[in-house]
Order: structure tokens, then sequence, then C-alpha cells
């Protein structure tokens, strides 16, 4: 251990990463820890952040902007893909690559031995963080602490700290193990460990970005969204980056309860494992894109979109952004996007997000054909369509009506 004279960690100054930094300078003699902190939206808990790496023995911190990145080049990618990973909006997953792409960065720059984060053995993290690393630095050391050290638990993690005076703002009653970003709120552990315990949704404080759809007004709310090749552009007639969009669909999708998730999710590694998510604005964005593509796209293409999303969430949610897989999806995805500008109006409800209008120039929708009333359709013209489509079965009974015989 000896080689490793300074280690770049990314750090949140949650429990884990606040006790890695004595941890690494009392396991890698002394070694110098540069903190790194990928802002990606997580607001005050980037607060006093400084102050507390230097007192746990960081040399320095950084606090890095992502948020533009964050949102232009991983958020919107995978909301125009659909990606969506057992209905997870894919709020760490996608930040993760993000977050280790600086991380790398910063490495370089200051001619680091080793990369270190905090993620557990049992998680996805890991995977994310390690597979971008490997990436964009192949020959970097990864140090994960939680593969080595002797810390079995939360609870161990809370004694280490006071042991050596670590800072934490949480308590062993109140210790749900959470990741906060601009696109959502996950929580997990405590009771959420029993899946038969009910979400403490309306208990205060447990709740962050959204209330509980019993909380929300009795009045709806309307919104109008407004996209140009898939991209969202203006809210409500107003045009606005779609960093800041999202940030206003928070407020407005949180107060009406939108986004919770309740979710057994398969991890990576195998395992179950129970979270709850808020993504109040995630779930506007993918709601209105999704309603605008089903008169923009035609039918083929927006069935094969679907599958592939599938595909494009597994690889995101699995550490697989940087492949060669990942990036031909997107250039497929893309292309589906060029017809689907338009504007979508939602009804938000308790909870609910109710369709309440969608136009288009590029729509497929006639509604000259689809009518019930008189149209230029020839109805006519579907017998010998029948004839023709039923051919192989009408062929298939004839020949087993001759084998019977």
């Amino acid at each position: 251990m000896s080689d490793i004279k300074k280690v770049v960690l990314a750090y949140s100054g949650g429990l884990d990463t606040s006790i890695i930094i004595p941890w690494l300078k009392e396991n890698y003699d002394n070694c110098e820890v540069i903190a790194v902190s990928g802002n990606v939206g997580q607001a005050d808990e980037l607060e006093g952040l400084e102050e507390k790496a230097k007192k746990t023995g960081a040399s320095k911190l950084y606090i890095e902007d992502l948020t533009d990145e964050y949102v232009d080049d991983f958020i919107i990618p995978c909301m125009k893909a659909g990606a969506i990973y057992e209905d997870y909006l894919l709020g760490t997953s996608h930040a993760r690559p993000c977050i280790a792409k600086r991380l790398v960065e910063i490495a370089i720059a200051e001619g680091a031995d080793a990369i270190c984060h905090g993620c557990t053995g049992k998680g996805n993290d890991q995977v994310r963080f390690e597979l971008t690393i490997k990436h964009f630095a192949p020959n970097m050391k990864i140090i994960a602490p939680w593969r080595i050290w002797d810390i079995k638990s939360r609870d161990e993690e809370i004694d280490y700290a006071e042991a050596h005076n670590v800072p934490l703002k949480i308590n062993r009653e109140t210790n749900y193990s959470k990741d906060k970003n601009l696109w959502h709120l996950s929580h997990e552990g405590l009771d959420l460990e029993d899946t038969g315990n009910e979400p403490l949704y309306n208990k205060p404080g447990f709740l962050e970005m959204s209330v509980s759809p019993e909380q929300a007004p009795d009045e709806p709310t309307y919104i109008t969204l407004t996209f140009e090749k898939g991209v969202p552009v203006a809210l409500d007639d107003e045009a606005m980056s779609a960093k800041d969009i999202i940030y206003k669909l928070n407020k407005v999708g949180g107060a009406n309860g939108i986004g919770l998730l309740d979710i057994v999710e398969n991890r990576l590694v195998g395992m179950k494992c129970r979270g709850v998510y808020e993504t109040p604005g995630g779930t506007i964005l993918y709601r209105a894109h999704e309603y605008l593509e089903t008169i923009c796209l035609d039918k083929m293409t927006a069935h094969k979109k679907q599958e592939l999303g599938i595909t494009y969430a597994e690889l995101v949610y699995n550490g697989q952004w940087y492949t060669p897989l990942r990036e031909a999806l997107q250039a497929f995805v893309d292309k589906t996007q060029e017809t689907v500008t338009g504007k979508v109006r939602l009804k938000l409800y308790k909870g609910n997000i109710i369709k309440a209008g969608v136009w288009s120039d590029n729509s497929l929708y006639s509604e000259e054909i689809a009518t019930f009333g008189e149209s230029d359709y020839d109805q006519k013209d579907s017998a010998g369509f029948i004839n023709l489509y039923g051919l192989p079965i009408k062929v298939q009974a004839m020949v087993d009506a001759k084998n019977k015989k």
C-alpha cells in the first residue's frame, strides 16, 4: 500500500464517505486524500462540505457543478429513449457515470495514484463507478473500502465516526440510505427492508421532494410542455432550458403528489432490493414525451423503440453507459426523435397524470380517416386485406383438415 500516495475520493459528505477519509489515511500511510463532490443537484447536501472534508483529513475539496452536463448528456438521452428499468427512472443510475467521468479527469490532473468510492459490495453503484473509471483510465487503481475493511453495518460505521470525531447529520433511528439529485430522491433501509411495511408517506420529514397524494390539493393543476425533436424546450409556453424545466416540474409535480414509486427491483449483483423513489418532474417529463410520441411515431418504429428502450435501460442500470451498444442505440433513438415536436397538456391531480391534449404538425393521426362519421376511407378495401393477411391461417387449416382424413 506504500505506493498509494494520493487518492481522489468520490465524496458526498454522507456516512460512508465521511469515515472513508480517516480510514484511508490510517490504512495507506497517511496518504493525501483529495475529495471530489459532483454537484448533480443535491442542493443543501453541499452546504458546509468543504469544512467537513478538511476537518476529517482531506487536503482539498473540489465541488464540481455538473448539473447542465447531467441533464443534457445523461437525463435527456434516457428520456428520449424511454429508458425505464422495472418502473425505475434511473435517477442514481445515470448520475454515476457523469460523476465518475469528472473524478477521472481530476485524478489525472492531480497525478493521483488511485480513485476511491464508498459504494458497498452489494449495490449497483460500485459497478457504475468502476466501469466508467475503466473506460477513461483503464490502469487507474480503484479502492473500495466496503470490500476491504472490517466494518459490517451502518451501525458500525456510526461507531467508527463517533470514535474518530467525524460529524454526522444522521442518527441511528432515522438512518435511511438516501441518494438525492435534481432528478430524484431514493430511500432504502430501516422499515423499508420489510416488504410488508407500507412506506410512511404521510410521516413528516419522510418525503422531501413530494407530498403524499392524500396531502395534495383538491384542485387539479394543468401544465403544457413543448418539445423540439424530443427535447423539452418550454413549460407553459415559457422557453427555458431542460434543466430549468425539470426544476419547475419538480415543484409542481411534488406539490401534487406525482412520481412516488415503491419498488422491489432486481439489482445487478443478483439480489432483490426494495426502494422508495421520489421523481416528480421526471415522471411528468417521461409521460409527456411518451404521449407526444403516440402521434408522431409510426407503429413499427414505436414498437421497436419500446423494445430497445428496455435494453437501453438495462445498459444504464448496469453501469454500461460508455459502451458501443449504448451509443449505437442512442443513434437510433435520435433518428426517431426527428419528428417528435409539438405540445402536450397534462392535468396533475393527487398523484395522477391525466392526458389533456396533444398537438404536433408532424402528427400521423388523421381525424378524417379515423372518424366514425363519413370519410374517404373505403371500407370495402378491408376484405382483400383480410384475405391476404389471413392466407397463411387458411392454408394451414386446409392442410390440417387434409391430413386428418
